[in-house]
């Protein structure tokens, strides 16, 4: 199972030593396989990568810029610096950065570079809600995806993750039963079109301690995206023990 710890723009380089505890969690045989990728801002990977060089825990930035070379681009970062800070990871396609203008084609070119530079993509989609109320959410995930994965190669390296919109951090969340179906039709799509065998599926919104139980019932499930949760290392732990027992 994989926990992403997306912090979004949270923490500074004090909030380094909040993942002590999840460190020691990881030492536990019980928990030995369990996958956690921390994602915090740029500011503070390199201290983060340092933090966690000993231990099973990995670090992902939460975006890049989308060309492979360095280049006049004020203020950006691309793959190839991430990458050499230690970052193994990188959360692409996040619906925050869709609505701050990543397009699916851009979101195509990020993903590309990412992987040139051997970077774990977790790659994120989903439907606004009002997309879900004209019965579109299939349609909207389909060509994200499709135009996502556009002559993309090593497609072994990407972790998919499927947030809805209108759940990021509002607390909705969809019936264990609609969200089975939605992650199942997902499976089926890329598995036919992308020739992958078994794809990692994620889900992210408004995950937290009181309805982890229910979703890690859901066994098509490959792990969470998790936001404001993973700021807090008694509410993270408490995901991953809940997910796990």
């Amino acid at each position: 199972m994989y926990f992403i710890a997306n912090w979004k723009m949270f923490g500074s380089t004090n909030s380094i030593n909040t993942i002590n505890k999840v460190i020691s969690l990881t030492k536990l045989s019980k928990f030995r396989n369990t996958k956690i990728v921390y994602c915090p801002p740029y500011t503070i990977l390199e201290k983060f990568v340092k933090k966690t060089k000993k231990t099973k825990i990995k670090i992902g930035a939460q975006n890049c810029h989308y060309d492979k070379n360095f280049g006049a681009y004020t203020g950006s970062i691309n793959a190839m610096m991430i990458k050499q800070v230690g970052a193994k990871f990188i959360i692409l396609g996040h619906s925050e950065n869709r609505e701050n203008g990543d397009t699916d084609h851009i979101i195509n070119l990020k993903i590309k570079s990412s992987l040139n530079e051997n970077l774990k993509v977790i790659f994120c989609f989903g439907e606004k809600l009002s997309e879900r109320r004209q019965n579109k959410t299939y349609e909207v995930i389909k060509k994200q995806i499709k135009i996502g994965l556009k002559n993309v190669k090593r497609l072994n390296n990407i972790i998919f993750a499927y947030e809805p919109v209108w759940s990021i951090g509002t607390g909705k969340i969809l019936k264990n039963t609609d969200l089975e179906i939605q992650i199942s039709k997902i499976k089926s799509y890329i598995k036919k079109n992308f020739k992958i065998k078994n794809p990692k599926i994620l889900y992210g919104g408004s995950v937290n301690p009181k309805n982890i139980r229910s979703f890690s019932k859901i066994k098509l499930l490959g792990g969470f995206l998790i936001g404001g949760a993973s700021q807090n290392p008694k509410k993270f732990i408490d995901i991953i023990k809940k997910s796990i027992n």
